[in-house]
Formats: C-alpha cells, sequence, structure tokens
C-alpha cells in the first residue's frame, strides 16, 4: 500500500491546524472589538494572543486581526455572534456559541451536526448553565494558595487547574480555574496579571449547573458529537455538561 496513510495523516494534521489558526484569529478579532486592541489593557485579548504565538500564528497575522477587531482602517470585523442550544447524545446539554459572517450559512450547518448526532437534538437549555466569567491562569510553583488568590482578585469561586486538563498550565506551575460575575471577568483577570499569575483564558462562559452520569462508552458517544460540532470552522466554543 506504500505511505500513501502517511500523508493522509498529514493532511488531516494540516487541516486541524488550519482550522485552529482560525479559530485564534477570530477570537483576536472579537477581544480586540470588544476590549480594545492594547493587550496589555485587555486580558482576553491578551490571552488570546498568547495561544496564537503558541501556536505558531505570524506577527503580522495577529496585528492584523486586532486591528480588524479594533475597526481600524478600512477591514473592519462584520461577524454575528450566535448561541445554539441543544442536547448531545445521552440527554447532554450543549450550548453551542458561534461566529460567522454568514448566518444563512451556518445556521443550517448546526442544525444538521444536530441531526447527524446519534440521539443529539435541538432544544431550550439556557436554563442548566450559568452564564458567568471564566478565567484560567497559572503562577510558577507548587505551593501558591489560590484561595487566597480568589479573594483578593474577587472571584466567587476558584479549582485547581492541571496540565492534564488544560495544556496551557505548565506541568511544574499552580495552575486555577476562577469563576467570576460576569462584570467583574476583567477586573480579575486584570488582579491576577499584575500579582504574578499567567492568565490563559478570560471570558464569559456557560457552565453547567449539575453533570448527568454516563458511562465509559455514551462519553466517548458524547465526545464524538462534541468534536464534530468544534470542528465547524465557524464554532467559537462548545459547553457541554461533561467532565
Amino acid at each position: 500500500m506504500g505511505r500513501q496513510w502517511l500523508q493522509a495523516k498529514r493532511e488531516v494534521a494540516g487541516l486541524k491546524k488550519g482550522q485552529l489558526v482560525g479559530k485564534l484569529v477570530k477570537e483576536i478579532m472579537v477581544a480586540s472589538k470588544l476590549g480594545g486592541p492594547d493587550p496589555e489593557g485587555n486580558a482576553r485579548l491578551f490571552a488570546a494572543v498568547e495561544k496564537a504565538r503558541k501556536a505558531s500564528v505570524s506577527r503580522d497575522v495577529i496585528e492584523r486581526a486586532i486591528k480588524k477587531g479594533a475597526g481600524v482602517g478600512a477591514d473592519k470585523l462584520v461577524l454575528e455572534h450566535i448561541v445554539f442550544e441543544g442536547y448531545a447524545p445521552h440527554k447532554v446539554p450543549v450550548i453551542v456559541e458561534v461566529l460567522t459572517d454568514n448566518h444563512n450559512r451556518t445556521a443550517p450547518d448546526i442544525r444538521l451536526l444536530f441531526k447527524k448526532g446519534q440521539l443529539g437534538a435541538p432544544g431550550s437549555n439556557k436554563f442548566l448553565f450559568q452564564h458567568d466569567g471564566l478565567v484560567e491562569a497559572h503562577r510558577a510553583g507548587a505551593d501558591v494558595d489560590i484561595e487566597a488568590a480568589a479573594i483578593e482578585a474577587g472571584a466567587n469561586e476558584v479549582e485547581p487547574l492541571t496540565h492534564d486538563a488544560n495544556d496551557d498550565i505548565p506541568p511544574e506551575s499552580t495552575g486555577a480555574r476562577f469563576l467570576t460575575e460576569r462584570t467583574a471577568c476583567a477586573a480579575v483577570s486584570k488582579w491576577l496579571s499584575e500579582n504574578g499569575w499567567t492568565v490563559v483564558t478570560s471570558e464569559l462562559a456557560y457552565i453547567p449547573k449539575q453533570y448527568p452520569l454516563l458511562t465509559p462508552e455514551h462519553k466517548a458517544e458524547v465526545g464524538e458529537f462534541l468534536q464534530a460540532l468544534d470542528d465547524h470552522d465557524d464554532v467559537h466554543r462548545v459547553w457541554a455538561a461533561l467532565k
């Protein structure tokens, strides 16, 4: 059979990287539009730029995305934010955030993905989620008091975050996920950044209020469905009640 499989694998890897870059560029544009073009004063933008750099996105692409989001020059951002509600297989609640320049193209695509997903279905479910601020960050050392940091920063809740759960967290660091009021997300990010923490995520999130019990086989089926959603170019975030 030769080595055709290897070329196919490289093509898939290239496609995945292209999708990742596209999503990172969109995040930079949105962050710049919402919080301004200065990463030092915009925690969400700073986190998005850092992720883009780690993914080897060029400086020129990053700078163009920031300018486009901020509306600097003739090329301004025109993206519509759409939220889809539904259920993954085995009645797992899912919220899908989409950023698109063509609602008429994207909406049918997402509905079709729900239809294709075994037992997946659209349906109202926002009441099953909390819409809060989410900040993920890390700090050097293994003995950092994350509870004290949460109190000082003004977060409502905090939980440890490991490298296994988020590969933006270095293995030798203390990672934490801070939940905040929606209006306090930027302030919490700023405090952390000014007090020795590196912020890797700063955004509004849909946090599940409870998680259904699933067998390993059911988790695998849900995971495949969520991956199909996330692979769509216009899908920005997929939130699901899945641990």
